[in-house]
């Protein structure tokens, strides 16, 4: 890998993680209303509703799960993929009687895949 093309990643990452930190500061998560932060890499699309109070993890849900993938064809990491996460981890959520979430993108934008899971789970009745 070529020196402008390793600062050009260290840059997208660094911008990353300010944006990360700086919805980390705003958003908080409770017990009345937790976290659903979401994380994407190259081949996945993960989400978890976290209570910030007490440091767990409520529900979680990923395209790399089988009963997720199921349906999913080819890629797990497209936009369809993030849709059926979102409606999953809903799901999951409204089991355990969590409605009202605060939506954490991790310092992603509000575009593409990060929107089609929460447009996923706001399908299923989650409130943020």
């Amino acid at each position: 890998m070529n020196d402008l093309r390793r600062k050009h990643i260290m840059k997208k990452r660094a911008r990353r993680r300010r944006a990360q930190l700086r919805v980390r500061s705003r958003v908080q998560g409770s017990t009345e209303r937790p976290r659903l932060c979401v994380y994407k890499s190259l081949r996945y699309i993960y989400a978890q509703i976290v209570d910030d109070l007490e440091g767990r993890t409520l529900v979680h849900a990923s395209s790399l799960e089988k009963d997720v993938r199921g349906g999913l064809g080819k890629s797990a990491a497209n936009r369809d993929a993030a849709k059926v996460v979102g409606q999953k981890v809903a799901e999951r959520a409204l089991e355990k009687g969590i409605k009202n979430v605060v939506f954490d993108r991790s310092g992603y934008v509000y575009h593409g895949k990060v929107k089609a899971l929460a447009d996923g789970a706001r399908e299923k009745g989650l409130q943020f």
